[in-house]
């Protein structure tokens, strides 16, 4: 397997990197706290094809590969971006299929979303008592794709829905799924695809939370070199820098597994499932770690306000904790390998 990147890829890389540099600093994501949304950064998104991008070229999209809308992913973690970026693609793939299925509401809110007039969402877990939790993104969004019982619904957003403040300072609303719900897909194909798109979610969330950790990472190595102890910066003290070189090598082993696991849905696709589940669960980990140990090193400074690094620590933990922890992944990769008895 070669995951070196294309020219085409670096390039890609280096356009949203700009994108998010431009419209996704540190402020800019402090001025959208309130409501974890910054609607200049989505409507920047938007324009750039980040929908497109997921939807074939017959729907008039880019058909881009898993690994480019990871590439992408990276970027936005970086950037611990103010939008619904990586639900909003798994939703856009998912109609697209219903649609290519016939589906006329699959297609028409595909092309309303395409056109960026309606902003749709997915819901990771399945709900509860009619009842769908944590929705990223939805407390924002027009309407959401989610797994009801057997049949996979778009359900439209309007009173239906209660906003739930969070630490990671995202757009998340609980969401009661009712009778007016519209069928996308029934069973069995409805398990098949709901489940497709979790892989698809966890191993781009897996590639946002490298991005955010790469990003922690430097913050706090930048911190450290400037900071003194007993006249000497305090990364060059051993229990600073052996951890910070632990943190680098857990950055790039969690970058290297969610770029494979962004492949095996060509290479390896009789693994993808547990690829994907691998990779949530190991960058979830790498991210908290490196963060909480870059809280840690900025001393009392890491938990005010006006730092930067709090705001990696807590979004982390928040994207990460829309579908579940690390064991929830890794009890994914069981079931994967073993079976879900």
């Amino acid at each position: 397997m070669d995951l070196a990147l294309s020219d085409e890829q670096r390039q890609l890389v280096e356009s949203f990197a700009g994108l998010f540099e431009r419209e996704s600093g540190s402020e800019r994501v402090r001025a959208a706290e309130s409501t974890g949304f910054d609607p200049k950064l989505w409507a920047a998104l938007v324009q750039s094809g980040v929908l497109h991008m997921v939807v074939d070229e017959d729907t008039g999209g880019w058909a881009a590969s898993r690994l480019d809308l990871a590439l992408v992913a990276e970027q936005f973690g970086r950037a611990v971006g103010s939008a619904p970026l990586v639900e909003t693609q798994v939703a856009a793939m998912l109609l697209q299929v219903c649609a290519a299925r016939g589906n006329e509401a699959a297609a028409a809110t595909l092309a309303s979303v395409l056109e960026g007039e309606q902003l749709v969402t997915f819901a990771p877990r399945p709900p509860a008592a009619g009842r769908l939790g944590l929705v990223p993104g939805g407390s924002v969004a027009d309407a959401v794709v989610a797994l009801d019982g057997d049949r996979l619904v778009l359900v439209r957003l309007s009173d239906n829905r209660t906003v739930v403040s969070n630490l990671g300072s995202m757009p998340l609303a609980d969401v009661e799924i009712g009778p007016e719900s519209v069928v996308l897909a029934a069973a069995p194909e409805a398990a098949r695809l709901f489940d497709e798109a979790i892989d698809m979610w966890i191993t781009l969330q897996a590639a946002a939370l490298v991005g955010a950790a790469a990003r922690a990472l430097e913050i706090t190595v930048d911190y450290a070199t400037q900071r003194k102890a007993f006249g000497t910066p305090i990364g060059a003290f051993q229990a600073v820098s052996h951890r910070l070189a632990d943190s680098a090598t857990a950055i790039d082993g969690a970058r290297l597994l969610a770029y494979r696991a962004a492949c095996a849905v060509v290479d390896e696709p009789d693994r993808a499932s547990e690829l994907a589940a691998m990779a949530f669960a190991f960058a979830y980990e790498s991210a908290r770690d490196v963060t909480y140990r870059g809280v840690h090193f900025h001393g009392g400074y890491g938990f005010m306000m006006e730092q930067d690094i709090q705001l990696f620590y807590r979004r982390c933990r928040g994207w990460a904790n829309v579908f579940g922890d690390a064991n929830t992944g890794l009890d994914r990769v069981a079931a994967a390998r073993y079976g879900a008895n």
